[in-house]
């Protein structure tokens, strides 16, 4: 009889044991940009994986370099997945010449990705954080400016702002002159980190920007609209390895659940509370999806 229990006590340590080693063997590792935004979109695929499933998730936040380290990662099943943007894969991974169409662009990329790198693109999540130009909430009123065609009618008599490289390059200020006919009255090379600074200041009544940047918030600045699609769209999605989701086929679901919930204001406000109000990634990203609906 006592054999007979050592035997069955000895099972039953094995079971638990095998059990544990199981779940310990379920795990994915997430990894972002060194991005505000990618901070807190990673917390929220963070918390919805580990909420809803059974993966436990190991984040890997701020990889220097981004894409151009992240990817290979990707390919080496070291990251299984991260946030990407439709131009970033497009034009810096694929090389492939710019798309205007943002859906067409999308469904191409999400295709190629798909049977080169064997990488599949979730739904987009809403949000389009690409380059564009910002007035003053009240100087784009008070000049009736919303587009940047109107920009370029209007605001001969205005000064704009950039980094220098922006200036120099051929999808930057050059190409705006073509196909807007944009001419500022005066035109300020100011380092990156100084912009916001300029236009606070009245040096400057327009400069670049990055479309969700939170000082766009915090400065009351009003993003205008691209209406010949000049710049490329950056609209952003997760991105997992197939094989990954062949072995936890239940995260497919999982990933939807950010599709067009982030829209442009959104990931702006959330940038803004980070980055200015100070307010950790990890509870405004909480504070989101619980609003939302999506995490219980």
């Amino acid at each position: 009889m006592m054999k007979k229990i050592v035997a069955l006590a000895f099972i039953c340590m094995l079971v638990v044991s095998t059990a544990a080693c199981s779940s310990e063997e379920k795990s994915v590792v997430i990894a972002s940009k060194p991005m505000t935004e990618q901070y807190i979109i990673v917390e929220m695929l963070a918390m919805l994986i580990e909420e809803k499933t059974d993966i436990s998730v190991e984040k890997k936040l701020g990889i220097g370099g981004g894409t151009e380290n992240i990817h290979p990662a990707m390919l080496k099943g070291e990251i299984d997945i991260y946030p990407e943007y439709t131009g970033t894969g497009w034009n810096d991974v694929l090389k492939q010449a710019s798309v205007e169409d943002p859906q067409q662009l999308y469904q191409e990329v999400k295709a190629k990705y798909d049977s080169e790198f064997d990488i599949t693109w979730s739904g987009l999540y809403g949000f389009n954080n690409t380059y564009g130009l910002a007035l003053p909430q009240s100087l784009a009123e008070e000049m009736g400016i919303t587009t940047y065609s109107q920009l370029a009618e209007k605001g001969s008599d205005l000064r704009f702002g950039a980094e220098f490289d922006f200036f120099e390059r051929e999808d930057g200020y050059k190409g705006l002159e073509s196909i807007y006919g944009i001419d500022f009255n005066e035109k300020t090379e100011l380092d990156i980190g100084l912009k916001y600074q300029a236009i606070a200041e009245d040096e400057v009544d327009a400069i670049n920007i990055f479309s969700t940047d939170g000082r766009l918030t915090e400065y009351d600045l009003i993003v205008l609209e691209d209406d010949k699609n000049y710049f490329p769209s950056y609209y952003a999605a997760t991105l997992i390895r197939n094989e990954t989701l062949e072995e936890y086929p239940e995260l497919a679901e999982i990933l939807e659940l950010l599709t067009d919930t982030i829209s442009t204001e959104d990931m702006t406000y959330m940038n803004y509370l980070v980055e200015i109000e100070k307010q950790d990634p990890a509870k405004v990203a909480k504070d989101f999806i619980s609003e939302k609906g999506i995490l219980n």
